[in-house]
């Protein structure tokens, strides 16, 4: 059975086009049958109610997205399209044009000019038949993202909703809405597929827990993918538990460096394969974006609500334990579990680097990219719509790593679209720069962009509060818990914005970092990986329990895997004893021990032979025929005749092959 799936709805694809009473018909844009050169992207599901399509071109046109629709009446029909101008919040002009062509004829508004906010655009009028397959495509003028959520064709004169309740009331109202309940349960659902929450979904299931992860993106891995490319600090094998980091050895890319590298090297299908194991209880589905929870009486998760981003199917589905690996603590807050934000102030847990009063401030998201050398100068736009760069601010660089980091006064798990959005503005504007105004623009001729992320990645977000907060004087007071689990081989690693950067544009966009170091390698509490106030909630990858300060040294993605390792382990004796997260510390703490030191039982191998005195045939048609110990009966003439063919010397003898017995032969 293959147990990648991507998506469960995929077939809702050719009802992509949407009918309405009204006269009028819905086209969702991520449903489009072709996407081309156009992304999906789930960034603002919360905000706006579903995903959207983006132009991510560096600067060049992409391929046109494509899909057909079908009107019932013949007539003229305005076409409305949802998107907005995402550079409007900080500068003028229209960064992402395009336009809607349908059956060849582009209609005459340019798109993604209307504001900053989302909303309607009036793309143009057009006369369609009735009944006949229409072509609609979003054809792409600038390659500087450009975005679309729906096009609405109606042959009325209504305006679509924009207000998010009214939008939902209005799309189920036109029969949009499609939702069921999933057709199995399982006893663990794992909510995000970056390396934690793969290390979860892998080692539970390893024993014996049958295991749900959901990843919102197309690819797993998080941070680690090809579509972010971050590799993965930090040591495994190490500490009390050196078997820690086995699962996660067999998924993690060989490869590895500080600056972004070519996609193959993030190693997405390896990931994947971890879940086509024979025999394996644990089930990955790509695409899918969790909105809501259910909760029972005592405070437990019942059921997760999550939707697939490109067809809008919304399915909810039932388990025991959940664990919450999303990086935002989207299930933790959607539970109403305590969560931390920001920098906690020092009056807090007098932390040394701990600012004196608390704030929201955070480490930042970053935009990694790359660029190639060509053979002949490589054209780029003189923009018009980008930051104020000059002499004395441009970056003289030539691709992007960890300090291209923006959005540290911003909310990293609600205003994501925005923060991308400016890390974005900021690398055309200075490429733009480079490119045409600066005085060494000769060096940077024959550069091109090779590759930008189209969603970047985030260092720190939501933090959930477990029945522990690890704080930095745990670190520099070397404590050692009773039940510590992996261990952090990275340095307290604060992350800020740079004040030279901050001073020149007000929002900053480039980061400097303060590294301290606080002896060996200290143990993560199991307590800090489960949350407080949810009975059966699990944490895992950046929103485990601990204060900022502290955060900033278990954040590397080797030892959130390995954390992960522990959370699969601990769903093992949750099954096995009936009981919650808690109470394994309470309960069951030397059985986590034990698996610990013992390790996850490894993936099962194509072949392997461990060992021994055992002799046997093996035929294709067949299978195996014990020689010793556990001699085979049964056997037909023809198979003793086959055998003895062979002439083969026995270890030990079998009674009939051997002629030192009788067995029965038939």
């Amino acid at each position: 059975m293959r147990k990648i799936w991507v998506g469960l709805g995929m077939a809702f694809l050719a009802g992509a086009a949407l009918a309405a009473p009204s006269g009028g018909k819905l086209v969702e844009c991520e449903s489009f049958s072709d996407l081309g050169g156009w992304v999906v992207d789930p960034h603002s599901m919360r905000q706006i109610g579903s995903s959207y399509v983006m132009a991510h071109g560096y600067g060049k046109p992409v391929r046109d997205a494509v899909t057909t629709a079908k009107f019932p009446a013949a007539g003229r029909y305005a076409v409305w399209a949802r998107t907005r101008n995402w550079n409007a919040v900080w500068t003028k002009g229209a960064a992402g044009r395009f336009q809607v062509v349908v059956d060849g004829t582009a209609l005459p508004t340019e798109l993604g000019t209307n504001g900053k906010d989302w909303d309607w655009q009036l793309a143009g009028h057009v006369e369609l038949p009735a009944g006949k397959a229409v072509e609609i495509r979003l054809r792409d003028l600038t390659g500087f993202n450009g975005r679309c959520d729906a096009l609405w064709f109606t042959t009325g004169s209504e305006t679509p909703p924009n207000e998010l309740a009214a939008l939902r009331a209005w799309k189920k109202k036109l029969g949009q809405s499609r939702f069921r309940d999933a057709r199995e349960s399982w006893d663990l659902v794992v909510i995000g597929g970056g390396i934690s929450g793969i290390c979860v979904a892998q080692t539970a299931a390893r024993y014996g827990v049958k295991t749900l992860l959901l990843q919102d993106r197309p690819v797993l891995g998080g941070c680690n993918s090809s579509e972010i490319r971050v590799s993965a600090g930090g040591a495994i094998n190490m500490g009390p538990y050196p078997a820690l980091g086995n699962v996660l050895r067999e998924i993690m890319p060989v490869h590895g460096d500080y600056v972004p590298l070519p996609a193959k090297f993030y190693e997405d299908e390896r990931k994947e394969m971890a879940f086509h194991t024979h025999g394996l209880p644990a089930r990955a589905v790509l695409n899918q974006y969790v909105y809501d929870v259910e909760k029972g009486d005592d405070g437990r998760i019942t059921a997760v609500l999550y939707r697939d981003t490109r067809t809008g199917e919304e399915i909810r589905v039932k388990a025991s334990l959940f664990c919450d690996a999303t990086g935002d603590g989207v299930i933790a807050r959607l539970a109403g579990c305590a969560t931390m934000y920001g920098r906690e102030g020092r009056d807090a847990y007098n932390e040394p680097n701990a600012p004196k009063k608390a704030d929201r401030q955070v480490m930042g998201h970053s935009i990694q990219w790359i660029t190639r050398v060509d053979a002949k100068p490589v054209d780029f736009p003189d923009i018009d719509w980008g930051l104020p760069i000059t002499e004395e601010t441009v970056g003289y660089v030539r691709g992007g790593a960890w300090w291209q980091e923006a959005g540290q006064y911003r909310d990293m798990a609600d205003d994501t679209e925005s923060i991308r959005d400016y890390g974005l503005l900021a690398i055309f504007s200075n490429w733009s720069f480079l490119k045409n105004h600066a005085k060494r623009k000769a060096e940077w001729a024959n550069r091109a962009f090779e590759w930008i992320s189209p969603i970047g990645g985030k260092r720190e977000s939501y933090r959930v509060v477990g029945d522990y907060v690890l704080t930095q004087l745990d670190l520099e007071g070397q404590k050692k818990f009773d039940d510590g689990t992996a261990v952090i081989t990275w340095d307290v690693d604060l992350h800020f914005p740079d004040p030279r950067n901050e001073k020149a544009f007000g929002e900053p966009f480039r980061s400097c970092a303060l590294h301290r170091g606080y002896g060996d390698p200290v143990a993560v509490p199991y307590r800090c990986l489960y949350a407080r106030d949810c009975p059966n909630l699990f944490l895992a990858g950046r929103d485990i329990s601990c204060s900022h300060v502290a955060f900033a040294a278990v954040r590397v993605q080797k030892t959130l895997g390995m954390l992960g390792e522990v959370v699969g382990m601990a769903a093992g004796i949750c099954k096995e004893k009936g009981c919650t997260p808690r109470a394994v510390y309470a309960e069951h703490l030397q059985l986590l021990k034990e698996r610990m030191t013992k390790g996850a039982p490894p993936r099962a191998q194509y072949c392997a032979f461990w060992g021994g005195l055992h002799e046997k045939y093996h035929f294709p048609d067949l299978g195996f025929i014990p020689i010793w110990p556990h001699p085979a009966t049964n056997l037909t003439p023809q198979t003793v005749e086959a055998i003895r063919a062979l002439k083969m010397d026995h270890r030990h003898k079998h009674p009939l092959i051997d002629g030192v017995g009788e067995l029965q032969v038939k």
